[in-house]
């Protein structure tokens, strides 16, 4: 939506350093978006390629109906690997801790 280019990562660390690294630019790059970049795109064609095929969205079609649910999907997965793998995280981990 904001017409930013996103990086690429090569998914090559090997360390928890290594990872701690590339959260942090990841960080940094969503840290870098300003609200006036997606400010109107709400209609904004959104076009992605799927495997053998293209999908579109409007703007407000791909937040809603695609970004988002992707977003819980990936963070709920990742939460379910963890804890069945022993890590002794919780429903506030989760949601976070006011």
């Amino acid at each position: 939506l904001a017409g930013m280019e996103i990086p690429k990562h090569e998914d090559t660390e090997q360390t928890f350093d290594e990872l701690k690294a590339r959260i942090a630019k990841t960080i940094d790059f969503i840290d870098s978006a300003r609200p006036a970049q997606i400010d109107g795109s709400e209609a904004k064609e959104i076009v992605l390629k799927l495997r053998d095929r293209e999908v579109k969205f409007s703007g407000v079609q791909y937040l809603l109906g695609f970004a988002h649910p992707n977003f819980y999907f990936h963070a709920t997965t990742a939460y379910d690997i963890l804890r069945h793998n022993g890590v002794d995280i919780g429903k506030r981990d989760f949601i976070g801790n006011p």
